[in-house]
């Protein structure tokens, strides 16, 4: 009897340690993605005849550049007829370029306040072309000429930079 107990002990050690591996073998698993085209959405909704401004503001109540930022500009660029919008969470400026048939700026501005209790709408002005662009683009400049200036020095530098972003500047 003390020898079948042991045969049955030995077996489950031996069936308790095959059965307990450490290694783990990944499991495969396969998922089928739709893929929907979104460009073409984008394309219907702007009509090439349309007359388009330039809206330019501060927005307030900000806190961080992919939560509040990003949430704000894809809100707006969301808008049937709006062609482009950006926010610069460092100067805080937003630069919406629209339809005036479809958008206007107190569209936008509900828009920002819609995104969160906090944002507010500051300095809201229709421009021919975005300073908001240019001021970020000069905050940059890489020539020498701006290597040891201030930023403010920077700024009068601008009008002599190459920069894509500042050459109709120059013209001006």
């Amino acid at each position: 009897m003390k020898t079948f107990k042991n045969i049955i002990v030995v077996f489950l050690l031996a069936v308790s340690f095959l059965a307990c591996k450490n290694e783990t073998t990944p499991e495969v698993v396969t998922v089928e993605n739709e893929t929907t085209e979104v460009s073409t959405d984008a394309a219907n909704k702007l009509d090439p005849n349309a007359t388009y401004a330039k809206a330019e503001f501060t927005i307030e109540g900000m806190t961080c550049a992919m939560g509040c930022a990003k949430t704000i500009e894809k809100k707006m660029a969301k808008l049937d007829g709006v062609k482009s919008a950006k926010v610069d969470f460092d100067s805080r400026i937003a630069m919406v370029e629209y339809d005036e048939a479809k958008v206007n700026t107190t569209t936008l501005e509900d828009v920002v306040k819609k995104a969160g209790d906090a944002y507010s709408v500051k300095d809201m002005k229709t421009v021919d072309s975005f300073d908001g662009e240019k001021k970020a683009c000069e905050k940059d400049c890489k020539k020498a000429c701006c290597a040891n200036k201030t930023e403010a020095e920077k700024t009068a530098c601008a009008k002599d930079c190459k920069m894509a972003c500042c050459a109709d500047k120059a013209k001006a």
